[in-house]
């Protein structure tokens, strides 16, 4: 598996890690994906999809805030996947963070799995 940094932005708010689980591009954005930090998860998200990757899961365990910003980052990224003829999962989701898919609705347009080895099983 190959790991790659990408960065961090807002005082440290966001690091994002990308690595290649076989066919999967798995990212794990750790802090607080917001306005000012959307851009650290938006790049590699698209990098990912013009690299040719179909299959991309967030890993959200270490995700601790996601504002509507964030939120459209996500939506884009599997909007942009979609039409490439690929798909983005979201694992591991935190309580607070899943409460914004559930209050938006946006978990209806996603798969969600409860854990990150359950979405790379698939």
């Amino acid at each position: 598996m190959d790991r790659e940094a990408v960065g961090t932005a807002g005082l440290g708010r966001l690091h994002v890690e990308v690595r290649q689980d076989g066919r999967t591009a798995v990212l794990t954005p750790a802090g607080e994906l917001d306005h000012h930090t959307a851009d650290l998860l938006s790049e590699p998200l698209g990098a990912a999809v013009d690299a040719g990757v179909k299959r991309l899961v967030i890993d959200c365990s270490e995700l601790e805030f996601c504002d509507s910003t964030g939120l459209n980052v996500l939506l884009g990224a599997r909007l942009r996947a979609e039409a490439a003829g690929g798909e983005v999962l979201l694992a591991a989701m935190r309580p607070t963070v899943a409460r914004v898919f559930e209050i938006t609705g946006a978990e209806a347009v996603f798969t969600i799995y409860d854990a990150l080895d359950q979405a790379l099983q698939e």
